[in-house]
């Protein structure tokens, strides 16, 4: 059975010992498969390396920019090749996935809306945030309590910074929901910056230079956008053990 996950980038420039660290989701979808290296925090690296397997989705989220975004791709764990050439130990430090794009979702998911959204105490509230209707029904009417209180749950919400975390069923059909159906008010102003993207047609692929989000990054803008699926690649002189590893 799949499970589900959301993993952190930066969409905007940024320049780190010389290099422009920015891989947004429109450099996702240009290069269709990507290995997510530059991890550098243990707890992540955990998570892709004795959890993450082949055909889980993850949310793509974008982090430290103005418009947050968050995607969604299944994947599987391989040893990150920039530390296969220095470390002669048997058991490397550090790992990656690999990740295939997979479709963007329909409507914009911001953090800001999270948060809004789970927020709300009652139907009142949900009508509060729900865009302007010529009825004026709640067009959030379609969020259950089970919804909201498994959006209140993702470490999104309470564990922010961390750039690789899992993300419950029930926060998953959420997430679609509101990307499928819509229906809020997409002009709330987020705190801190924070959201999800719209559909786009992939463009010609190219490799566009990438370094995932560090843990020490806080979100000043985020997004859930897109769908993508994995599949696991060879990696560069993976010692055999690690070929061995259940994952």
């Amino acid at each position: 059975m799949s499970r589900y996950w959301l993993m952190k980038a930066e969409p905007d420039s940024r320049i780190v010992k010389g290099k422009d660290v920015k891989f947004s989701v429109d450099d996702f979808e240009a290069c269709v498969t990507t290995a997510w290296e530059g991890v550098r925090n243990h707890e992540a690296k955990n998570i892709m390396r004795d959890q993450m397997k082949v055909g889980d989705n993850v949310l793509f989220y974008h982090s430290n920019c103005k418009t947050p975004d968050t995607a969604n791709d299944p994947t599987h764990p391989y040893y990150d090749a920039k530390s296969s050439s220095r470390d002669p130990k048997p058991e490397p430090t550090w790992w990656m996935v690999e990740l295939k794009f997979k479709s963007r979702l329909k409507h914009f998911v911001s953090l800001a809306t999270l948060r809004s959204v789970t927020s709300a105490t009652s139907v009142e509230d949900l009508a509060q945030l729900s865009s302007n209707s010529e009825d004026g029904q709640n067009q959030l009417s379609y969020l259950t309590k089970d919804d909201l209180k498994a959006l209140g749950a993702m470490p999104l919400l309470n564990r922010g910074r961390l750039s690789v975390q899992p993300v419950n069923e029930g926060a998953w059909t959420a997430i679609n929901k509101l990307s499928e159906r819509g229906g809020w008010d997409e002009q709330i102003k987020p705190k801190s910056g924070k959201g999800v993207p719209r559909s786009g047609k992939p463009s010609k692929p190219r490799k566009p230079t990438k370094r995932k989000v560090s843990e020490s990054d806080e979100e000043s803008g985020s997004q859930v956008s897109e769908k993508r699926n994995a599949k696991v690649s060879s990696p560069t002189e993976v010692p055999r053990r690690s070929n061995r590893r259940k994952t």
